[in-house]
């Protein structure tokens, strides 16, 4: 088989541009297949600042979502937790990240995955929309490319040196790199979402957060996307699942009804009437990871690998964090910086170990919020380890994940001292999310930033990490120290 082509990419969402560009960039022949026709409608538009101003910055198309209008989000507000009042956060609690790069954007997809798509062809990828993948080519144990459907009907072959599938939730490839989906045990929800033509905001500066909400039966997202657009979700326990299946509509409203707390944000706001933004969706068992997500000549980047729990807003960052040390791996074997072997390995551990982070993370989260006891009773409960309940919970949101343990005996100092403040603060800041063991779960994204604006990370690496590959200064390989 020839390879006309150094990288085949299937689907042209998020992941799968990111993917596409960083390698395109470096002066590779790309191919992106793309099933349906831009624009196109998705759901998760929340973003984090590691996307905005690192990977936006690194594939060249900061500036162009900068003038696009979208909404900008400086952090979070919730209602969540022992607190009966709201509290937020600031992306600007860390000092690293000054303004202006401690903003994120709220985002309609369909505008944004446009944008990172014509970028991707801008810098020489060769795009195909309305080109569904039908299967994997393989030879020898090696994948060398892709058999699809051309707009007109034909089927088509496309051979290339690597393949990534980054085509979604929806995946018919992913099982071909061996292993199957597993599906959290504890995340194992509904969710059932819609929009409204406008809704009431929250007090400047906060009026482009978005806002989280937990009440009996789950809890609700509220996100401003434009002032005549909102969108409002609704994330469930099954036993809710009879009322969302006999009528999604209908279970929606009555969800927002039970949460007063987003309900009267929306009083005498009508529902939207704007395709596509005029249907009731539903989604469930969202949140999986992959047991194998590389195999030779082939990686998974994406929803098509991996999706956590959306109440951090991490879908589209771990998306384009995965393709992007996807595009890495292929850069390096291309270049002949690091074997493909190696590449690819780093790629699914850094992958995962971001994965793990926000999830262990967000375990903690939620068994708060079922259980009357704190944040880090919960976290001792769910880890079982001795000490404290600071240091549980420092070892189950920064330190299994992320391998370092260096940082575990300062975290759970820091997160002790946040337990103090939070428990007799008068101010509506919440410093669990200020204290260093919440940083570290956003490691990646602030090492992301920091790439894309300083050219490498602020601080040198860690002990435990200082046996893995250096980036190269443009962000899009890696290197041998």
């Amino acid at each position: 088989m020839t390879s006309p082509y150094d990288l085949v990419v299937v689907g042209g969402g998020p992941a799968g541009s990111t993917a596409a560009t960083a390698v395109a960039l470096r002066g590779h022949r790309v191919l992106l297949l793309e099933r349906e026709t831009f624009p196109r409608y998705r759901i998760g538009e929340s973003l984090l600042p590691a996307t905005v101003h690192g990977l936006c910055r690194l594939l060249g198309v900061a500036d162009e979502v900068a003038r696009a209008g979208f909404t900008l989000k400086r952090g979070g507000t919730l209602r969540w937790g022992r607190d009966p009042e709201p509290w937020r956060f600031s992306f600007a609690a860390t000092p690293r990240l000054p303004d202006p790069t401690a903003t994120a954007f709220q985002v309609e997809r369909s505008r944004f995955d446009e944008i990172l798509l014509r970028n991707a062809e801008r810098v020489g990828v060769e795009v195909h929309e309305g080109s569904p993948v039908r299967r994997v080519l393989a030879e020898g144990g090696r994948v060398r490319g892709v058999e699809y459907t051309a707009p007109d009907g034909s089927a088509r072959t496309a051979y290339g040196r690597f393949v990534i599938d980054a085509s979604g939730s929806t995946s018919r490839l992913h099982g071909e790199v061996g292993g199957a989906r597993v599906y959290s045990d504890f995340f194992r929800n509904l969710a059932v979402f819609g929009y409204f033509a406008g809704g009431r905001r929250l007090p400047a500066p906060d009026s482009g957060n978005i806002f989280c909400a937990a009440f009996d039966a789950g809890w609700l997202w509220y996100i401003p996307l434009r002032d005549d657009l909102t969108s409002v979700g609704a994330v469930i326990a099954p036993e809710h699942y009879a009322a969302v299946q006999a009528d999604p509509r209908a279970a929606w409203r009555d969800m927002i009804r039970a949460c007063p707390d987003v309900d009267r944000l929306l009083t005498g706001v009508p529902v939207a009437t704007e395709p596509p933004y005029d249907r009731v969706r539903v989604r469930k068992d969202y949140s999986y990871g992959k047991r194998s997500l590389w195999r030779p000549g082939m990686a998974l980047a994406g929803d098509a690998a991996c999706f956590v729990d959306p109440v951090l807003s991490s879908g589209v960052h771990l998306a384009t964090y995965g393709a992007l040390l996807a595009a890495r791996a292929v850069n390096s074997a291309l270049d002949g910086s690091l074997p493909e072997e190696r590449g690819f390995a780093e790629f699914e551990a850094r992958y995962r170990r971001e994965y793990g982070v926000f999830h262990d993370f967000l375990v903690a989260f939620y068994d708060m919020e079922r259980n009357e006891e704190s944040y880090f009773w919960s976290a001792k409960k769910i880890t079982r380890v001795d000490g404290d309940e600071a240091a549980a919970f420092a070892e189950l949101a920064a330190g299994v994940a992320s391998r370092d343990a260096s940082v575990l005996g300062a975290a759970a100092a820091g997160l002790g001292a946040a337990v103090d403040r939070l428990a007799t603060g008068d101010g509506r800041g919440n410093p669990l999310l200020s204290a260093p063991v919440v940083r570290d779960a956003f490691r990646a994204g602030n090492e992301l930033q920091e790439q894309a604006l300083y050219g490498g990370p602020l601080d040198g690496p860690d002990p435990a990490r200082a046996g893995e590959p250096a980036v190269a200064e443009d962000g899009l390989s890696w290197v041998l120290p």
